[in-house]
Formats: structure tokens, C-alpha cells, sequence
């Protein structure tokens, strides 16, 4: 069995960019099935396991990365170690997490550990880095057994994340009447219709405080309206991007602003909700046990989480979250270790009844 280092190294050399995860699917499930634990494969997305319990922990994290830039120092799939750091797309977000995960479960096998009246679970899937309808954890989850807690495998710099924003976008329409701009009295322009409507968004009370996240915050990011030159404009609509917060639902803020803005709210993508778990619940007890000296945090980034939103779940994994997607992406190899004995820990405190 190769160490996590070894493993990220073999991942990290398979240019997976979302919808392309085919490849180092056939390489994870035949690392998983040649260590002796049950394999489940559906599509491109490879979950495996331990124990026959009902108490089901399920450890994710995502396989897809995204598309190189012409700047990174090295070749992007090749994996390069300077100074004991290892450079490579995908080397933080998030494929050393996913090596780590799946180092700290096969490891336990092998030493003959599995949970008492319960199951561990890694899952590594695919589609999160595209943000699109479909999303491998989301098409994965069915087949598995029903979920007591999940940790999402993210870089977090191994602290735990226990609450995480969540993405609603608006489409905000305002309608007048056509007319020749020659005869404008003769129309109802939209423009300022939409003028009038941004100004009601910026001053939307939104003030409920999540106390990891704060109050959700509100911006317009694109707006639109007109067609012709000489043509007073029928419709102008604009986009409203909300990052929200467990404090509020989005059908909650979906009715705040219908009664606030003098148009017509269209609700564009309200799927990425915002997720928490309380400091109490048994997962974060053990990410505290696994992490004494770290903080907890909320997260103003979306991740999987969104699709376990209704289990106990922290997001925690190695490396700096502010090196995903960048060039210089690389993560000390330390980390990578640590985060195997970290996962180790947190399993293994998770399933203990005295936690």
C-alpha cells in the first residue's frame, strides 16, 4: 500500500478535469479493491468502506479539478516535490484530501479495525469543481446506506469548518412599454424602472447574524436592458448573487425581497443552501478531538456539503484554501501525512461511545 504522498502523486498525474474523471476512477477503485474492502462503483464515482453497522460515516471528497492556467511553475499533471512542498493541479483542492481519506480507512483495515455496530465509508466523486445540474456526490448518495455523519474533505488548513454560506441568485425583471426614443413620452422606459429596483436590493435588511458567518451579504453582478439605439427599452433585468446563511432559508429571503422590490423576482439557482452543524453534535466533537488546538470556522465558500445538508458534517482537509485554483496550487507533504492520523483520530474518536 503506498503512503498518502505516494498515492496524491499517482492522483495527482491524471488530468481530471470535470466530466473527464473516468481514468482515475478505474485507478481508485482498483487501488481500493486490491487492499480487501468492499468497493461500490456508480458512474465515474468510487465510494469503499469498512465494517456492516448502521452508525454510516461517510468521509468525501471529489476527484475533478479544474482546467490549468499557462502560468504554473511545473507541468500541472506531473507532480513536482521542492523543498517539501508538492506542486500539481489538484495537489490541494482536492485530491490530497481524498488521498489522505482513503490512506487513513485502509490503513485501519489492514490493521484489522472496523467500527463497532457501524461503517466507514470513502467516497470520491465527481463534478464538483463544475458547479453545473450534475454532481457526483448528489448522484452517489442513493446507493449508499443512510448517512449518520459525513466529513467533506476540502482544504481548510485541517481545522474544522462547521458552517458554510450558501448561493441563492435572483433574476430581478422590470417591464415597460416599447416606444421610438423620438417619441420616449410615449413609452415607459425600463431602465430606470431597474435603476429604482437595484437601490430597493441595496437597501434590504438582511440582518440576522450566523455566529460563524454574519449576515448574508447581497450584490448585483450583471444587468442588461434594451435592444436598439433608438428604442425606448420594454425590459431591463438585472442579477442579485446572495451569499446566505443558516440564519435564514432562502424561501425566507425569496419573500423579503418579493415585498421589497417593485418588480418581478425571478429565482435563477436556489439549490446551494447554507449548511451548519451545532459544536455539540458527535462529528464536531471528534474533528475537536482529531484538532484540540484548532478554532472552529464557518466557510464563506460552497463545496459537496450542499448535498448533505440534513447530516452532521464538518468540512475540514489539508492545505490553504487560498492556493485552490491558482498557478502556484502546492501543499506541504507534512500536511498530507498529518492528515492521515488526523482522519485516523476523528474516525476512530467518532465511532467511540465514550466520545
Amino acid at each position: 500500500m503506498p503512503d498518502a504522498v505516494d498515492f496524491l502523486k499517482d492522483l495527482i498525474r491524471f488530468p481530471s478535469l470535470t466530466g473527464e474523471e473516468g481514468e482515475i476512477a478505474d485507478y481508485v477503485e482498483q487501488h481500493a479493491r486490491s487492499a480487501g474492502v468492499d468497493v461500490l462503483r456508480h458512474e465515474d464515482n468510487v465510494a469503499f468502506g469498512i465494517g456492516d453497522g448502521d452508525d454510516t460515516l461517510l468521509l468525501n471528497s471529489h476527484l475533478d479539478v479544474v482546467p490549468p492556467t499557462d502560468d504554473h511553475p511545473h507541468d500541472p499533471f506531473e507532480p513536482v516535490e521542492v523543498e517539501g512542498e508538492l506542486y500539481g493541479r489538484g495537489s490541494v483542492d482536492a485530491k490530497a484530501s481524498g488521498a489522505a481519506m482513503t490512506t487513513a480507512l485502509l490503513s485501519l483495515a489492514d490493521e484489522g479495525w472496523a467500527p463497532d455496530a457501524g461503517r466507514l465509508i470513502v467516497g470520491l466523486t465527481t463534478h464538483e469543481e463544475g458547479g453545473g445540474k450534475k454532481n457526483g456526490l448528489q448522484d452517489l448518495r442513493p446507493q449508499l446506506l443512510s448517512l449518520s455523519a459525513a466529513v467533506v474533505g476540502e482544504p481548510t488548513s485541517l481545522r474544522p469548518c462547521v458552517a458554510q454560506k450558501g448561493l441563492l441568485i435572483l433574476k430581478i425583471h422590470a417591464r415597460g412599454q416599447a416606444a421610438h426614443a423620438g417619441r420616449a413620452h410615449l413609452g415607459e422606459n425600463a431602465i430606470p424602472a431597474a435603476m429604482t429596483a437595484v437601490q430597493q436590493i441595496g437597501d434590504l435588511m438582511l440582518d440576522r447574524e450566523d455566529p460563524y458567518l454574519g449576515a448574508p451579504t447581497k450584490t448585483v453582478t450583471t444587468i442588461e436592458g434594451g435592444s436598439a439605439r433608438n428604442m425606448v427599452p420594454e425590459h431591463c433585468v438585472f442579477t442579485v448573487d446572495l451569499r446566505t446563511t443558516p440564519a435564514y432559508t432562502h424561501d425566507e429571503i425569496v419573500a423579503q425581497v418579493r415585498d421589497t422590490v417593485d418588480a418581478e423576482v425571478e429565482v435563477h439557482s436556489d439549490r446551494l443552501v447554507p449548511c451548519a452543524t451545532p459544536e455539540n453534535a458527535r462529528i464536531a466533537r471528534a474533528a475537536k478531538v482529531a484538532r484540540p488546538e484548532a478554532e472552529p470556522f464557518g466557510s464563506p465558500t460552497a463545496s459537496d456539503w450542499v448535498f448533505l445538508h440534513d447530516v452532521p458534517t464538518v468540512k475540514m482537509g489539508p492545505g490553504p484554501s487560498a492556493r485552490s485554483h491558482t498557478a502556484e496550487e502546492r501543499i506541504d507533504v507534512a500536511e498530507v501525512q498529518e492528515a492521515v492520523e488526523v482522519y485516523r483520530t476523528l474516525i476512530q474518536s467518532y465511532f467511540d461511545t465514550n466520545l
